[in-house]
Parts: C-alpha cells; structure tokens; sequence
C-alpha cells in the first residue's frame, strides 16, 4: 500500500521545479497556475531566485506547494496513485490538495497568508528553534518543562522528527537553555536552526487565531484517501476535521514519527515523497526501516520511483 508524502519548510532551492517544468506540460502548468492564483511570478522565484526573497516565510511556503503539486500531478499522470497522504507541518496543505478537500488556488493562497501570520506572530529575534539530537522525546519534553517553569517563558517541543531528533521552538532565551539543560540529560548536540520564527508553538497562537476564520471559510471537500494529519497522528476523513486539525497545526507540535507509524498501522508499505529534497526519506528510515521510501523531484527520481513501485506491484 502506497503514501504520498510531502515536504515542509526547509526543503526549499532555488532551481526547484525547472528541469520538471522544462520537460513536462503538466508541471509547466501547475506553476503557472499558481502565478495566477498569488498575482505574481512564484514561477520566478523558484526557478531563478534570488535565495534571500525564497527563503521569506510567506514566499517558502507557496514555492514548496507549487513544487510539490506539480511532482504530485506528474506521478498522478504516471498512474501512480495512493491509499493514505501526510504533510510535514506545510506539507499537509499539499497532503490535502492531493486529497481534494482544498483546491491548488485556496491552498497557495492560504499558506501565502499563513507564512505572513507566523513571521508576525514574534518579533525577529524573540523567538528560535534548536534540534536536540540523541535524546529520547519524554527527556526533551522534561528539560522543556523545566526552563519553563524556572523562566515563565515559552519553549517546548516543535517536532517529533523521528528517535532521537526532536526540534524545539519558542523564546530565544528559553531555547537556548533548554537546549543546554537537554545536553546535560545526555543529549549529543543541541543545533540552533535557521529559521525566521519559533514554528509550532505557544508562541504562534495569534497566528493561529488569524488564520483560523480564513480556513474555516474555504470551501472544503471531504478528503478522497484519509490524510494522517500532524496534531494527533489521526487519519482525517471529513472536510470539518481536515480544517480544524490545519488549524490546531499552527500552534501544535508536528507528530510525523507518529504520523509514519499510523501510515505502517494502516497497512502503509511504501512511501512516495514528492517535493523538494529528501528530508522526509531519511526521518522514516530512522522511525521504521522496513518502508521503502522513494523521493521524486525531477525526472531521474520520478523513472527511478517508477522503476521501484513497477517492481513492487
């Protein structure tokens, strides 16, 4: 049984997309259709740069879509299909896109909006994110907790990646600590991360709370495959739960170690990452090693993709 997957933030280059562009039609027109959907040349800003405009919040987060629905539209065109869709964090806009309860215009659109919330919610520099490496996720929570309640500042965890990799968001100050506090419990390196705000946490409720009614108006269809959705590691089967689990998102951490061991509970064999980069293959190697994971995002992933799910059926 195969799963779409879908990248989040952070598998963003300049480049992406082009060669695909060049050779296929059909992704060819999945970026030009989000230009019409944004007003502007998002096509542009893939392809050519520059890198400090791309890596912009809310020009990231449609720029990731737009890749990964246009690799989506190939392997569909390719009679590729799947039984389950997940997303990191933004890629379950794209999960959810795949599945029809949003359509590619909404979506662009949203995330466009959801990026400017998140940027705003903190100012530059209160907020920060770290990966705690080689330290079990109760240890994190635990240190978390601690600077917490010594500090009254934020900082928890953001993202349970996979065993042994779990990212922390929220104040400067409280991040900081708590990655020393998580070293002193046996975690191997504490990694501040480049990233423009403190994701998936307290932090982000003002963006949540206005990005909360934009949802909740879309027009939502139940979704065509369940997606696993990030808060709760629950497939989402309705268009009212598929929206209000994007909403709790925002501020919720992201559960995709849980995410990919309900995929391998329903029955998930083989996951399909179409996108950007290859971050998700390697957190499901680390979390389940018997998925075979495949990553498409040019034409020598999609024949190698294929070449693997031919021999597989």
């Amino acid at each position: 049984m195969i799963a779409f997957v879908f990248p989040g933030q952070g598998a963003q280059t300049v480049g992406m997309g082009k060669t695909l562009a060049d050779q296929f039609p059909i992704c060819r027109e999945a970026f030009e259709e989000a230009d019409a959907a944004l007003g502007e040349s998002l096509t542009g800003l893939c392809f050519e740069g520059p890198v400090d405009r791309l890596m912009l919040t809310a020009n990231t987060q449609p720029a990731i879509l737009a890749m990964s629905i246009a690799v989506w539209r190939l392997v569909q065109s390719q009679g590729v299909s799947a039984s389950f869709a997940a997303g990191h964090s933004l890629g379950e806009y794209s999960a959810y896109v795949a599945a029809g309860t949003l359509s590619y215009a909404d979506a662009l659109r949203t995330v466009r909006r959801r990026g400017q919330y998140m940027q705003e919610a903190v100012a530059v520099g209160d907020g920060a994110m770290a990966a705690i490496l080689g330290l079990d996720a109760e240890e994190v929570a635990a240190a978390c907790a601690e600077v917490a309640a010594e500090t009254g500042r934020i900082v928890s965890a953001a993202n349970l990646n996979a065993p042994g990799q779990v990212v922390i968001a929220g104040h400067t100050d409280a991040v900081m600590l708590a990655g020393e506090r998580a070293k002193s419990r046996g975690a191997k390196r504490a990694i501040a991360l480049a990233v423009s705000a403190p994701f998936h946490c307290a932090l982000m409720k003002p963006a949540e709370e206005r990005l909360a009614p934009e949802l909740r108006a879309l027009a939502a269809s139940d979704p065509r495959i369940p997606v696993i959705a990030n808060v709760d590691a629950e497939p989402k089967r309705d268009a009212f739960a598929a929206i209000e689990a994007l909403i709790r998102q925002v501020s919720s951490p992201v559960r995709w170690a849980d995410v990919v061991r309900r995929l391998v509970a329903e029955g998930v064999t083989t996951c399909v990452e179409l996108g950007p980069g290859a971050v998700l293959a390697g957190l499901i190697k680390k979390i389940d090693r018997s998925v075979t994971v495949v990553s498409i995002e040019d034409a020598a992933g999609l024949d190698q993709a294929l070449r693997q799910l031919g021999a597989g059926s």
